[in-house]
């Protein structure tokens, strides 16, 4: 433990000597105008921040804060000890079972935001789960948030876009929750927003970070760096840099809205050098993960991680096993809100149904994994082991009875004794489990006053209203 702390004071002082020499990259005119209002040193857009300046604007970040949904029971409290999962983020495709890719459509996000509703794991929905190539693509973050309005009442995870369209998102909250000025005092969305290693933020992030920051919603400053390509080879090199990036964006924030809720996150790993690419499902990316939970306590920030990663290109061997990978590490370490949680294929470049259901049991194994044992006099029978004795058996106690359909996971996709296809029995049970769910899904109602409100502000943006009755009836 000794060296742990060791080793996060080394990384908080390698990332403190990076933000006052090398310094951070800012795009957009007005962060630079806001950074040196309060005193930051600007030269060519790039702020160098002393460790005084630093640590002053993160503390203005809450440890933990309240998020609310439609539906009062999907409420939750991120940061403390408290684990949420959400949805994947950023796919351009569908893989199909039979491994063939092919672009994402409307029809694929609502049946995303369906699973995801009917899943009880999750509270958070929405976001950017696959891109619909059959809608504007400019325009396609309102579109995304609509569906996920009218098909979920769970808090929405936005999908980040220009100014104007995150500002109309705040309109379309206020008006479902109350007036504008309130969103403050009842965060309602989440989002992403994203460094761009090494040390820069663009212009478009920083639209999303000042709009939400200035409504008091939260979003998880995230650094995505690839050892080797856009940081340092090594992982104490790679985590110095995503950690200067990360508290330099919280920075900022702050300096626009004290108090803002910001989530501390990192997506950082190694680039794999035998073909270019990110190894999202490395074991390194778990290390840096585990590291970023442990820097966000270190600064008292909530934590967001990578969920259910991986690099393989169907839900095969390779995906359980870095998913599992993944997630199990983000659970140990207790990461407040679990991004990609369920579905990713191929580095985020894939979403799969299957790979959906498959991360849907895993999560379900890890949270059996984290409940502690129960002890008491009724879970350890000692009259019962005795009268049993040595040579009898308990299959037919009561107490067995009592307790089989609590104790043990029911397990839904994996198998156990003889099957009917042992080549594709787990292939068999993910159909199976696919169809309860979307069997299980209710269409949450939206008061319909409200509704047409919404459409208003949406149409604004040459959005067709036809489009969106027809979402209404999907």
């Amino acid at each position: 433990m000794k060296d742990m702390k060791e080793n996060l004071e080394r990384i908080h002082q390698a990332s403190m000597e990076i933000l006052s020499r090398t310094g951070m990259k800012f795009h957009h005119p007005e962060a630079v105008a806001i950074l040196k209002d309060h005193g930051v040193f600007i030269k060519n857009n790039v702020a160098r921040f002393t460790e005084d300046q630093i640590l002053h604007w993160i503390r203005k970040a809450p440890s933990y804060f309240n998020l609310f949904a439609r539906n009062p029971e999907n409420n939750i409290v991120i940061g403390k000890n408290h684990i949420e999962v959400a949805p994947p983020y950023g796919c351009p495709t569908v893989t199909e079972k039979n491994g063939t890719k092919r672009k994402g459509t409307i029809a694929d996000y609502i049946k995303m935001a369906k699973l995801f509703q009917v899943n009880t794991d999750f509270h958070i929905n929405g976001g950017l789960m696959v891109q619909p190539h059959n809608i504007d693509i400019p325009t396609s973050c309102l579109v995304m948030f609509y569906l996920a309005l009218t098909h979920s009442d769970k808090i929405m995870l936005i999908t980040a876009g220009k100014k104007e369209y995150m500002e109309a998102v705040m309109a379309c909250a206020a008006t479902l929750f109350g007036k504008k000025g309130a969103l403050k005092e009842h965060p309602c969305l989440c989002t992403i927003v994203n460094t761009n290693s090494p040390l820069h933020l663009d212009a478009t992030m920083t639209d999303v970070l000042l709009t939400f920051a200035r409504n008091g919603q939260p979003f998880a400053a995230t650094n995505g760096a690839m050892a080797g390509f856009t940081s340092p080879m090594t992982l104490a090199g790679t985590l110095a840099i995503a950690n200067a990036e990360v508290l330099a964006t919280i920075a900022l924030t702050e300096m626009v809205n004290p108090g803002t809720p910001v989530i501390y996150g990192s997506q950082c790993t190694v680039a794999d050098m035998k073909t270019g690419q990110m190894a999202c499902g490395s074991a390194e990316g778990v290390i840096c993960a585990k590291y970023i939970s442990l820097l966000s306590d270190f600064y008292g920030l909530p934590s967001r991680g990578g969920g259910a990663l991986t690099d393989a290109k169907l839900p095969d061997a390779q995906a359980g096993m870095e998913s599992m990978m993944m997630l199990m590490t983000n659970y140990a370490n207790n990461t407040n809100l679990i991004i990609h949680a369920a579905g990713i294929l191929d580095s985020y470049l894939s979403i799969s149904f299957e790979k959906m259901i498959l991360d849907f049991e895993i999560l379900r194994y890890i949270k059996r994994f984290s409940r502690e044992i129960e002890m008491n006099d009724d879970t350890i029978p000692l009259n019962l082991i005795d009268e049993v004795g040595h040579e009898g058996e308990f299959l037919t106690k009561e107490h067995t009875l009592d307790h089989c359909r609590t104790e043990p996971l029911l397990r839904r996709i994996a198998s156990c004794g003889k099957v009917a296809n042992q080549l594709h029995q787990i292939d068999l049970n993910m159909e199976i489990e696919y169809r309860r769910l979307m069997d299980g899904y209710k269409k949450p109602e939206v008061d319909g006053t409200k509704l047409e409100e919404i459409k208003y502000i949406l149409t604004e943006f040459d959005i067709n209203r036809s489009l969106l009755n027809q979402i209404d009836t999907m």
